[in-house]
């Protein structure tokens, strides 16, 4: 498999058309880098347990650091803010975050998390989509969003890029709701707990999460108390083209979820972000291995499968990291 020789300077590859079209190719490659391995190790900011964040994240890092020989460790967090937040202090190498809290944070938007003060930050990819699940039990009164009013509502934790885009939701639908910033695992339990014992003082009549497909806590719903997806399209439709770049009109397929049929929500594509000042060697290993292994990502989770090279660069305005502008440069992206 690819990895680095131990150098004390960077060399870059000058690869020809033929190389760089092996080097997108998914799967293990064969000789070694001359891209140095890091200095020192580094931490990956990634999302709450059970969630595509957190098992991609993991995943990643553990072949990161198998293919460099230097240590990539996780942090679970709340997801995208928090993520966002600790990029910008320094306090973590790489993250995730959801494209719109990106944006967001970059912009120093008014009424966000981030209106304090514009955060900086680098881009390495645009990874795979996000889909909004609005998810109730299948004995549930709710068939659209208006039946929320009222209800108590897992919207996400307080710094997850779910409590942005649930809360831009429920403003645009004019629904008030009893909100709870529960974590993705905690509010699938009080989701069952609602919809096995109506009178649960710990019960949600609803959640909404932004995740990739299929998110594993929320599939697992279906064996237990079953669940269905309230359709959000025209919703979708009208905050995707308010935010444009941040949001994209989507649904998500029956076959994901055992659903009757295919329903129409919101998707926001994510990144995988790095702090100002990474070294290049953390930024390209990560970045290579992201494509070098991705069929071994894959079996970790299928959303691995959605990255491409080409869309990856999508990630304006938020610039490139150097090294994987280089990169993208030198495999012809």
């Amino acid at each position: 498999m690819d990895r680095p020789r131990l150098l004390n300077r960077r060399s870059v590859l000058g690869m020809g058309a033929a190389a760089a079209a092996a080097l997108v190719t998914p799967g293990c490659s064969r000789g070694r880098s001359q891209e140095p391995a890091p200095a020192g190790p580094a931490r990956f900011a990634t999302g709450n347990t059970g969630g595509v964040y957190a098992i991609y994240g993991a995943g990643l890092a553990k072949l990161v650091t198998e293919v460099t020989g230097v240590q990539m460790t996780t942090i679970q967090t709340d997801g995208s803010v928090q993520n966002l937040r600790m990029l910008a202090a320094g306090t973590a190498d790489v993250g995730f975050s959801l494209s719109d809290s990106a944006l967001d944070a970059w912009d120093g938007a008014a009424d966000t998390s981030f209106a304090k003060g514009a955060l900086r930050f680098t881009a390495l990819a645009r990874t795979y989509d996000n889909y909004v699940h609005v998810v109730v039990p299948m004995s549930s009164d709710i068939f659209n969003i208006g039946h929320l009013a009222g209800k108590q509502v897992s919207v996400g934790p307080v710094n997850s890029g779910t409590r942005v885009v649930a809360e831009r939701i429920l403003q645009a639908a004019g629904v008030q709701v009893r909100k709870r910033n529960y974590s993705l695992e905690q509010a699938a339990k009080a989701l069952q707990a609602k919809a096995k014992d109506e009178k649960s003082p710990n019960g949600i009549d609803a959640l909404i999460w932004s995740g990739g497909l299929p998110t594993k806590p929320i599939l697992d719903l279906q064996s237990t108390i079953g669940f269905r997806l309230v359709d959000i399209g025209s919703l979708a439709e009208q905050i995707a083209l308010k935010r444009f770049g941040g949001y994209l009109l989507s649904s998500i397929p029956p076959s994901v979820y055992q659903l009757s049929s295919s329903v129409p929500t919101l998707a926001v594509p994510n990144y995988l972000l790095a702090r100002r000042g990474l070294p290049d060697s953390w930024a390209w290993w990560t970045l290579n291995t992201m494509f070098r292994r991705q069929t071994d990502l894959m079996e970790i989770h299928p959303e691995a499968g959605s990255l491409d090279a080409r869309s990856a660069i999508a990630t304006m305005p938020i610039p490139l990291h150097p090294a994987a502008e280089r990169w993208y440069r030198n495999n012809h992206i």
